[in-house]
């Protein structure tokens, strides 16, 4: 997968970590804008769930998607060291509703600035080591639980009581040994309670250095 090198440049990587709901797609778009004149593209970890359509229906909604397994965090490495070398990469499209993977995929352009987010970004290696600047989005769990049940009704088709079933029983647990723990390879942690634009623009401070500093061969 990939295609030509479009850029001699390195790109600037950022990683997004932290729990459910926390913000972390919120301040992977905010950043985006704030730095618009990079370029820079968002990817979401969420896009490599694996695809289970090879389990009948009945049985995708018992696998445990919070577990860091449950990501092909393989072919994410490896498309964002090719964006990074300057090369196209084609990302999965996930179903959610389905938990299986669509037939297209989406074409994903090489930047100055790529924005990686994620439950786990923070907790694989191989992830770590393609990453410039490591950030953890932090929030207490009572409103972790109340963002997910609004987002996973409204947005995922979910009812109520299968969100807080889920939650209690592999949510909780695996974000206690696998997110939380990663908090320890943050550079910056962020407040998920506050607002959005606030995160973004402490992010945007200790980013903007690196990036004004950055030698010939990582940034035009």
């Amino acid at each position: 997968m990939g295609g030509k090198p479009v850029t001699q440049q390195r790109p600037y990587v950022v990683g997004i970590a932290g729990p459910t709901c926390s913000g972390k797609s919120e301040l992977a778009n905010h950043l985006q804008i704030s730095l618009r004149e990079m370029r820079p593209v968002v990817i979401s970890s969420d896009s490599y769930y694996r695809d289970l359509s090879a389990l009948p229906p009945s049985d995708r909604s018992s696998h445990n998607f919070d577990h860091p397994d449950s990501i092909e965090w393989e072919l994410l490495s490896r498309d964002i060291d090719n964006l990074a070398r300057g090369e196209e990469v084609l990302q999965p499209v996930y179903d959610f509703s389905t938990h299986t993977r669509c037939c297209h995929s989406a074409r994903i352009i090489p930047s100055p600035v790529i924005i990686v987010e994620g439950l786990f970004v923070l907790y694989w290696a191989e992830v770590r080591r393609l990453l410039d600047m490591k950030i953890f989005v932090a929030l207490p769990e009572g409103s972790a639980i109340t963002r997910r049940l609004e987002r996973d009704v409204q947005e995922r088709g979910r009812t109520p009581e299968s969100v807080l079933d889920q939650y209690h029983r592999t949510v909780k647990p695996m974000n206690e040994k696998y997110v939380l723990p990663s908090k320890i390879f943050a550079d910056i942690v962020v407040d998920g309670s506050d607002s959005v634009g606030q995160s973004a623009a402490r992010v945007v401070k200790h980013i903007q250095i690196p990036l004004l500093r950055a030698s010939p061969d990582r940034m035009s």
